[in-house]
């Protein structure tokens, strides 16, 4: 019971704060974000009332399940944008400026913390600024896709933005890899390049491969039903199918280990059916209807995931503050950079870099991957990427819908308070 009662407190806990706050129009996820942190651990769960909020962090990740299905399905919803179509128009300048923003946003974060290093000495070792640079590479998508689906922003700027938070997990992956390695070096004098480099290239190959496999046959089942409740139930299930597929690893000797992205694996289910099934616009647009309550649910959960205790440690706020910057300059810089190189429209090379801001799941599971592998120092690396999480998660969605608002491709509410519809064509 305490279980069911925790889940009706979650889901209305962040539909009735979206009443409040919007006043202010600010954006659902939000609301959704502040309701988690206010019934998570740090607020309501003070009180220890199981069933009314989460008394521990334990409590929170005992509904993982449910933030692992909702990531799968926003991988799947990215897919659909990577439409053979579409992608001749934006499919080059969408890879070139993934790439060029997400080594930006690492070379500025690795200087400005080098250079806090020569101050402070051991206290934030170069080990800790080179793998701070990696995840500065990752942003999350799923507070930019509940912002351009609740607003139904449409234009050059979203046609382009949403394969670009789609890339940015490949890049990422392999930034991150290659400088996790290098601060294992650091501080445990080891060095493997077998699987420095071939880790991550065959996570990148075999969530590609994987995900191109289900999709497909994914297809091929779809077409055996004529009913749309059938076909419904067909994508969830293929859907959570990949997600618990993406979770196998298999060790093949030493340090090398295949594993899978469950975005990544996602995301190809998605590409795949929409390209090969002539019906997919219709079960994307089902799924996204069906999928509603299941993304409040993982993002107050995510909000409950946020520990404010970080801010009491006065090392981790002044570095977060540092990477949070720093972060921020280099992807409004790097997408600009990366938008004029490849002769995007001028709202693109404005307003790209601010919806390229929110950052969480990625960087979230990479911080557990640092956490486990360089030991305290790990530690105090995964509380400056949970101090920048509960930042950017909080601001990133605001941000991202004044960047479309101001690039015209969310139109003004109507009368009554709704998003109006853009015009056909924009």
């Amino acid at each position: 019971m305490e279980t069911l009662l925790t889940l009706a407190v979650a889901l209305m806990a962040g539909l009735l704060l979206t009443r409040l706050i919007k006043r202010w129009r600010l954006p659902a996820v939000t609301a959704y974000l502040v309701a988690g942190v206010l019934i998570g651990p740090n607020c309501l769960g003070l009180l220890g009332i199981r069933g009314l909020g989460f008394p521990t962090f334990d409590d929170v990740e005992q509904f993982g399940l449910i933030s692992d299905v909702a990531l799968g399905f926003i991988a799947f919803a990215i897919g659909n944008e990577f439409r053979l179509a579409q992608l001749r128009k934006t499919g080059k300048q969408a890879a070139v400026v993934a790439v060029i923003q997400a080594l930006t946003a690492t070379v500025f974060v690795d200087v400005v913390l080098l250079l806090l290093h020569l101050v402070l000495g051991d206290r934030l070792p170069v080990s800790t600024c080179i793998v701070l640079g990696a995840v500065a590479t990752a942003t999350a998508p799923a507070a930019t896709i509940m912002v351009v689906n609740q607003y139904k922003a449409k234009g050059p700027l979203t046609d382009i933005l949403l394969p670009i938070v789609a890339l940015d997990d490949a890049v990422g992956l392999v930034v991150f890899a290659i400088s996790f390695g290098a601060a294992k070096t650091m501080t445990s004098g080891s060095f493997s390049p077998l699987s420095v480099i071939l880790n991550p290239t065959l996570e990148i190959v075999a969530s590609l491969l994987l995900g191109a496999a289900l999709g497909g046959l994914f297809s091929l089942v779809e077409k055996l039903f004529h009913s749309n409740s059938k076909r419904l139930s067909v994508a969830v299930a293929f859907v959570v199918l990949a997600a618990a597929l993406s979770k196998v690893e298999i060790p093949l000797g030493g340090e090398v280990a295949l594993s899978f992205s469950p975005l990544l694996v996602c995301m190809m289910v998605g590409s795949i059916f929409c390209n090969v099934c002539d019906f997919s616009q219709e079960i994307m647009y089902k799924t996204d209807r069906w999928t509603a309550p299941l993304y409040v649910l993982f993002f107050v959960l995510s909000g409950a995931e946020l520990d404010l205790r970080v801010f009491s440690q006065v090392a981790v706020v002044g570095v977060g503050l540092a990477y949070i910057l720093s972060r921020s300059a280099g992807k409004i810089t790097g997408a600009s950079a990366g938008a004029r190189l490849m002769h995007c429209q001028p709202t693109v090379c404005k307003y790209l870099g601010l919806t390229l801001l929110p950052q969480a799941g990625v960087a979230l599971g990479m911080s557990v991957t640092v956490a486990a592998g360089l030991g305290e120092q790990g530690k105090i690396i995964r509380d400056i990427i949970l101090f920048s999480v509960l930042v950017y998660e909080l601001i990133g969605p605001i941000l991202t819908k004044i960047a479309l608002t101001k690039a015209g491709e969310i139109l003004p509410p109507q009368a009554d308070g709704t998003p109006a519809a853009p015009a056909q064509g924009r």
